[in-house]
């Protein structure tokens, strides 16, 4: 079972999101927060798989509660998705800088939520190409330049195969498309994203497209 935390201040919202995902036989409901830190507490009391946060909520907002989740190492199991009502929030990239594996907009249709909701867990990807795009974007404007000694130091760790797949990664392409691109199986181009993942520290496929950027790997100019 896949296990879901509720964090949002509307307490229809979470009624709503509730009776969809209790209706999937292999989704529950294990808690739901009306606040930040009513959502911190819960994740660490009961370790869902996947927490589903909204951004702005009283107490504690959901950024802010995000980073106390993806700091924790006893928590790194645990996948942060931030809830908006905007397509691409303000708030959306640090939150996703911060180790939040990726974003849905709050009225999504009903089956891009289940599908998100299981592509997190199962460590796919949740962002699109188009996202990754302006995630990067966002972060050049806000950037002055790369963090190149951090950067280089980590990728003193990759082959030169598993620093083309960051690439490819960091451009959005997904498992499939490195595959093609690389002519290898989609199974051995999510191996190489793994490995890289795990040399890099990335708690998942987001956070290595910013280490993409911030290590110069990918500048946005690259991105069409």
């Amino acid at each position: 079972m896949i296990r879901v935390l509720l964090a949002d201040d509307q307490q229809l919202v979470r009624a709503g999101f509730r009776a969809l995902l209790d209706a999937q036989p292999d989704i529950e409901v294990t808690g739901e927060a009306p606040d930040g830190a009513e959502a911190v507490r819960l994740v660490r009391a009961l370790t869902p798989d996947i927490a589903l946060m909204d951004i702005r909520m009283p107490v504690l907002d959901g950024l802010a509660a995000t980073r106390e989740i993806t700091a924790d190492p006893a928590l790194a199991s645990v996948k942060v998705v931030m809830l908006t009502t905007f397509d691409l929030d303000e708030y959306v990239f640090e939150a996703i800088r911060s180790g939040a594996s990726g974003f849905l907009v709050k009225d999504t249709e009903p089956e891009e939520l289940l599908r998100a909701v299981r592509a997190v867990v199962a460590g796919d990807a949740l962002l699109s190409p188009g996202v990754t795009r302006r995630l990067i974007a966002e972060f050049a404007a806000r950037s002055k330049k790369p963090a190149a000694a951090a950067g280089a130091a980590g990728l003193g760790r990759l082959t030169e195969r598993e620093r083309e797949v960051m690439t490819l990664v960091g451009m959005g392409l997904s498992n499939e498309e490195i595959a093609r691109r690389l002519v290898v199986s989609p199974l051995t181009a999510k191996t190489h994203v793994s490995r890289t993942m795990v040399k890099l520290g990335a708690r998942d496929r987001a956070q290595l497209v910013v280490l993409a950027y911030e290590s110069g790997l990918v500048r946005p100019g690259w991105l069409g």
